[in-house]
């Protein structure tokens, strides 16, 4: 049985939006004053999102269910693993913050968009992804060099969980021949789409971007074919002073490269589009509306990131396409 990764896209990113992270009402900057302290405490922030979202699958949903979904043994049993490994970063992170003096944060309110096994496994192939794409942005920013190896240590093993859960999708486990590293801001911006409450004694310097919707395509995306289009994207933008005539381009994170291609407006003014995605995306890919085509800072970043899976041109699968809802 083949599933389709693309709509998990629709089905992450349409979750509720209110979150207690700081929203964007003016311009987002690089993030300063980042420390060891802040980066554990960024990466138990991610830690406890996913013990969470496996906690909570683990308790509706039983073997059976996974099984007439389609997922046949060990794949429950292993589930209980990934959930065991995020329940350990969560407390290594947690004590050794605390080693270090330092006040770690705690668990937040989430709301995942899942009601079926299906939907779960998707999301969590993305989630892990993320995970990935987190530790990968961060490693150049950490000093310790016994946190660079245990951040290095919990990267492998989040590499490992997404290359099973795509396997188990019938999907790429390794569709890119490297990973995909994101900054602070970006990995917090898709953080912010699932915490919808709580409070932390931790405040860390960082800010969501302006969410950014991908109108769902019946086909799947393929590099060089596939055509995007950024629902309501440069009505959202005319908030901050963008006009018809700025160029705005969308940028693909995808493995180490950032690829931008100029968007056009559609729809009576309201969407941007894009006629092709280039040639080099492949693999779970992030997308973003930046001003420019070559500083891609997050002072330039009007919207985003968005998750979508991409083929290589003549790659796509032979079977259907989930349908839009």
């Amino acid at each position: 049985m083949r599933f389709s990764l693309p709509l998990a896209a629709t089905l992450a990113l349409s979750a509720v939006q209110a979150s207690p992270l700081v929203k964007r009402d003016g311009p987002v900057t690089t993030p300063k004053g980042i420390d060891d302290g802040v980066i554990l405490n960024y990466a138990l922030t991610l830690e406890y999102l996913e013990r969470k979202f496996y906690q909570d699958a683990l308790a509706n949903f039983t073997r059976e269910d996974f099984v007439k979904a389609g997922f046949e043994d060990p794949f429950y049993e292993n589930l209980k693993e990934i959930y065991v490994d995020e329940q350990t970063h969560v407390k290594f992170l947690s004590d050794a913050l605390t080693a270090a003096k330092i006040t770690p944060t705690n668990e937040l309110k989430y709301t995942f968009p899942v009601t079926t096994v299906l939907q779960f496994v998707t999301l969590s192939s993305m989630l892990e992804g993320v995970g990935v794409s987190a530790y990968l942005g961060a490693a150049a920013k950490i000093v310790n060099k016994d946190y660079l190896t245990a951040a290095g240590a919990i990267l492998t093993v989040e590499a490992r969980h997404t290359a099973y859960i795509r396997a188990a999708l019938n999907e790429s486990p390794y569709p890119n021949p490297f990973d995909t590293p994101l900054g602070f801001n970006e990995v917090y911006s898709l953080a912010a789409t699932y915490i919808t409450g709580g409070t932390s004694p931790v405040k860390l310097p960082f800010m969501a971007f302006p969410s950014l919707t991908l109108q769902c395509s019946q086909y799947y995306y393929e590099a060089e074919r596939s055509s995007v289009t950024f629902t309501g994207a440069f009505k959202a933008a005319q908030k901050f002073g963008v006009a018809k005539d700025t160029p705005i381009y969308a940028v693909f994170f995808s493995g180490l490269k950032k690829l931008p291609v100029k968007v056009r407006i559609t729809q009576g003014d309201s969407d941007y589009k894009i006629d092709a995605i280039p040639a080099g995306v492949q693999g779970q890919a992030y997308v973003v509306l930046s001003k420019s085509d070559t500083d891609f800072s997050d002072e330039k970043i009007i919207a985003g990131p968005q998750i979508l899976e991409v083929y290589q041109k003549g790659k796509i699968p032979s079977t259907p396409k989930a349908k839009c809802h």
